[in-house]
């Protein structure tokens, strides 16, 4: 059975879409691999200015528990927790 016209540009344009996704995905990889470089090398001239300034070495120490602190922030912000429903019980619940 010979495909059709139709059948044809779905088989490219399928094929297409899949370049296309790889693509995108290696240069997603591309750039986090990148982030990562900018950061061991930010770091580590942190810590290289940290051993030879101590003002510089506090400010590294507050930097570092500010990110943990926002990084813990972050972690729990897609939480939804819902707030328990008042039971007609309670003595603060208006009724």
């Amino acid at each position: 059975m010979a495909e059709t016209e139709l059948e044809r540009a779905e088989k490219r344009y399928a094929q297409a879409k899949a370049r296309l996704q790889a693509l995108k995905n290696r240069e997603a990889t591309r750039q986090r691999k990148l982030d990562t470089r900018r950061k061991v090398i930010l770091g580590g001239a942190l810590l290289d200015l940290a051993e030879r300034d101590s003002g510089a070495a506090a400010m590294l120490d507050r930097l570092v528990r500010n990110l943990a602190r926002e990084q813990d922030r972050k972690a729990f912000a897609d939480w939804d927790v819902p707030s328990p429903a008042p039971s007609s019980s309670d003595p603060e619940t208006p009724s």
